[in-house]
């Protein structure tokens, strides 16, 4: 029986699937050796974002952040959260796992377009950063009365 691919030349195929196989061993390699709960590179600090009709709380899970370090920043609605977290690390040591980010981190949270960026309030408790931002008294809801 003749094939649609006998008479095409598969060592190009077979070539871009060995490229394919090294990219998922390196890539994979990677991935695994953040484990499974650790967020990637970009995604730090982790956040919930909860929202009532009278205010946006954003929660950032900072352990090992000073928070004095961090930079908090509202405009246009969208939240930037930046600092540093440094990990001590043992020159000497040869590590096989490290789970844990350090370094410089920036993220921008976007915020729903009724939030008040004058009325914000942050508090800093066991490593989570809750930060409050009040909504706008005109964008809450109200309860009509009819006669």
């Amino acid at each position: 029986m003749l094939s649609l691919w006998s008479s095409f030349d598969t060592s190009l195929l077979d070539d871009f699937r060995r490229l394919e196989r090294q990219f998922d061993r390196h890539f994979a390699r990677a991935a695994s050796s953040a484990g499974i709960r650790a967020v990637q590179r970009g995604t730090f600090p982790p956040v919930n974002v909860g929202v009532t009709p009278e205010q946006v709380d954003v929660y950032l899970f900072a352990a090992g952040v000073d928070p004095k370090s961090l930079d908090l920043s509202i405009e246009q609605n969208l939240l930037v959260v930046a600092g540093n977290r440094g990990i001590t690390v043992d020159d000497e040591a040869d590590y096989y796992r490290r789970e844990r980010f350090d370094g410089d981190f920036r993220r921008a949270i976007p915020l729903p377009e009724d939030v008040d960026p004058d009325r914000v309030n942050a508090l800093y408790r066991d490593g989570v950063v809750r930060i409050t931002v009040q909504r706008r008294e005109v964008a809450r809801p109200r309860q009509i009365t009819v006669n």
